[in-house]
This record gives structure tokens, C-alpha cells and sequence, in this order.
């Protein structure tokens, strides 16, 4: 495989493990921590540094991928806008805003699965051939999963588990 497609595919996924790990842990704990933030802005390094990498290489002219590049940008901007807000929840000590903070951090998430989900269906040549399918299969999934998310907080809600 080519390196100049490895190393943006590299950083991009090192981002989703970092922001899943930073999102999730939040969200189980039931309150916003340092060591998230941390989780937070080093996701938005690798996301940032992957996107910058991914935009030269459609600049190249290897790929027409307008609606990828534009969510993708679009997720970058949401996630600095998330981290930064964390950043001054947690040091203004916003007791009830940590407390919630794990909501808004999950409808970032659940946004910024769309570029990603969406890169990987225009990368596979049998869905490529056709933005419309791509869109299609990546709203199919990312929606899966929020209801999935909606579900799991609906049972433990009603179990009384649930901040």
C-alpha cells in the first residue's frame, strides 16, 4: 500500500481511538476530567494532521472527494470547538455543566464518525463508484449507531442508572 494514503489513514484512526476513548470514558464516568481533555485535543491533533495530509492528497487530483473533504473540515472545526469548551468547563470548575458536558461530547462524536465512516466507503472501489451509495451506507451506520447509544440510554435510565 502507499505510504502517501498509510500515514493520513494512520493518524485519522489513531484520532477515532484517542476521541472514542476520551468521549466514552467521559460518558462512563459521568463527569468531565483532565485526563479527557487530554483524550480530546490529542484526537484533534492526529484528526487535524490526517485531514491535512488526506487534503493534499485529493489536492493531487487522485480523488474527488468534495463532500468528504467538506465534513471532514467541518468535524476538525466541531472537535477544536468541543475541546475548547471542555478546557473551560473544567477549569472554571463547572460542576453541573462536567456532569452533562458527556451529551454534547457524543453528538460531536457521533458527527465526526460521519467523514470517517464516509473516507472509508469512497476509499472501497465496489461503493466509490457511486457518491450517492457512499452517503447512503454512511448515514446507515452512523444512525445505527446513535440509535444504538439512544437505546442503551433509554434501558439505563429506566433502571434508574443514568445520570
Amino acid at each position: 500500500m502507499n505510504m502517501t494514503i498509510v500515514l493520513p489513514m494512520v493518524a485519522i484512526t489513531a484520532a477515532l481511538i484517542l476521541y472514542t476513548i476520551g468521549v466514552f470514558a467521559e460518558r462512563h464516568k459521568g463527569t468531565l476530567e483532565a485526563w479527557h481533555l487530554a483524550m480530546f485535543w490529542l484526537g484533534l491533533v492526529c484528526d487535524t494532521a490526517g485531514t491535512f495530509l488526506m487534503t493534499n492528497l485529493a489536492n493531487d487530483g487522485s480523488a474527488n472527494m468534495g463532500l468528504h473533504v467538506l465534513t471532514g473540515a467541518a468535524a476538525v472545526i466541531l472537535m477544536l470547538f468541543h475541546a475548547s469548551w471542555a478546557t473551560l468547563v473544567v477549569v472554571r470548575n463547572q460542576e453541573k455543566r462536567r456532569e452533562s458536558f458527556h451529551r454534547f461530547s457524543v453528538v460531536v462524536w457521533l458527527f465526526w464518525l460521519i467523514p470517517y465512516v464516509l473516507g472509508m466507503f469512497l476509499g472501497m472501489p465496489a461503493v466509490a463508484s457511486s457518491t450517492l451509495a457512499a452517503c447512503g451506507l454512511t448515514l446507515l451506520v452512523v444512525g445505527c449507531i446513535a440509535l444504538a447509544i439512544f437505546l442503551y440510554d433509554r434501558k439505563r435510565r429506566d433502571s434508574g442508572r443514568f445520570k
